[in-house]
């Protein structure tokens, strides 16, 4: 039995349209799904954490088409639709799923030249990391890559509105069991970096990319929609939580949107690679 500890409704349609919208922004402003690997060519046993949409695992798919593409997770409607766009993309070397990623990974050891896991800061439960670290480690061969993508904030952005309402979701998050502090995105990357040396990975890097969402960017639109939809989906965590009570919470997103819509407004948010060979 798969136990879903995602934060939102992961058989949701709406959270799906999300995740799709999220996918093609970060790859795009990370300059391509495996920016940084040296040597990308190489690689032909790929494996992708928690794949969603599949957006990642399709990109690489198409990219390198003598390699095969693995993605799993806990999702059944994210997998079958995940795997119904490989099929209408004609991608045979794309697969996805279902698997709990909280759980000893279904894979037999050294099995993948690249496990990458991307924003799964909502997905695992603090007490969890440790050992799917230690699964990814089990699962790559030797000289295999592990790679790592979190937020390394929330946002920062000249609406007090906005800023506010997301110190209120990193807070509920770290409330509700996820990440290692209720700052600066929850603490994720100096855990990353503390693993990998531990347990010897070597040419270690560090990737950081900036996503500017200001009024009349690119990604103004995409980081708009995002935010109003993450916070309605929050709506009953943080009432629970005592974060706020309903009155309040309508204020601060009514405010936090409008502030948005203004041409004055500005917002940047910075998320963070840590990947290193085994």
């Amino acid at each position: 039995m798969i136990l879903n500890t995602y934060v939102f409704d992961p058989e949701n349609s709406t959270e799906l349209a999300r995740l799709i919208n999220q996918d093609r922004v970060v790859t795009q402003a990370m300059g391509g799904p495996l920016s940084g690997v040296a040597d990308p060519l190489s690689l032909r046993n790929i494996l992708d954490l928690g794949s969603g949409p599949g957006g990642w695992v399709l990109d690489v798919a198409f990219d390198l088409p003598d390699a095969e593409v693995e993605g799993v997770d806990a999702s059944r409607i994210m997998v079958n639709y995940a795997n119904a766009r490989a099929l209408t993309q004609q991608l045979t070397n794309a697969s996805f799923g279902v698997m709990d990623i909280a759980q000893p990974l279904d894979f037999p050891d050294h099995a993948f030249d690249l496990v990458n896991a991307r924003f799964l800061i909502s997905v695992l439960k603090r007490e969890t990391w440790p050992s799917l670290l230690k699964e990814c480690t089990r699962v790559l061969r030797p000289g295999g890559i592990l790679r790592l993508t979190e937020m390394a904030d929330f946002g920062s952005t000249t609406s007090a509105s906005v800023n506010e309402l997301m110190n209120l979701i990193m807070r509920a998050l770290y409330q509700l069991g996820y990440g290692f502090a209720h700052d600066h995105a929850l603490r994720l990357h100096p855990m990353f970096l503390s693993f990998l040396r531990q347990h010897g990975y070597h040419h270690i890097q560090i990737l950081p990319t900036a996503i500017d969402y200001s009024a009349r960017m690119d990604n103004w639109t995409d980081m708009y929609h995002n935010i109003e939809i993450i916070s309605y989906q929050m709506k009953p965590l943080l009432l629970k939580l005592n974060l706020l009570d309903e009155q309040r919470f309508e204020t601060l997103r009514q405010h936090a949107l409008i502030d948005m819509q203004t041409d004055t407004y500005s917002g940047i948010s910075h998320i963070t690679t840590i990947m290193g060979c085994k």
